[in-house]
């Protein structure tokens, strides 16, 4: 039976890498920030969404994926693999 998880448990699988990705822009942008950016850009999450994300407790939608991987300069391929 296939189960909703990233195969460590998580609910995403892109979750590490935006956090690495976000640690890898000029300035070492805060998670604050970085909803912030997302927001200018028509995104509504904050910063406990951002937290929830990186952890893996939260699921990304291919529509915050898309917007998420535009304000950090990568590609959904590098995000999901």
């Amino acid at each position: 039976m296939y189960k909703n998880k990233a195969p460590d448990g998580s609910n995403n699988l892109c979750g590490k890498r935006i956090k690495k990705f976000r640690e890898q822009l000029p300035g070492k942008i805060s998670q604050k920030q970085f909803s912030d950016m997302l927001q200018i850009a028509g995104l509504d999450i904050d910063k406990n969404a951002i937290q929830r994300i990186e952890s893996g407790n939260r699921f990304v939608t291919d529509i915050e994926l898309k917007v998420i991987a535009k304000a950090l300069g990568a590609s959904y391929q590098e995000l999901l693999d």
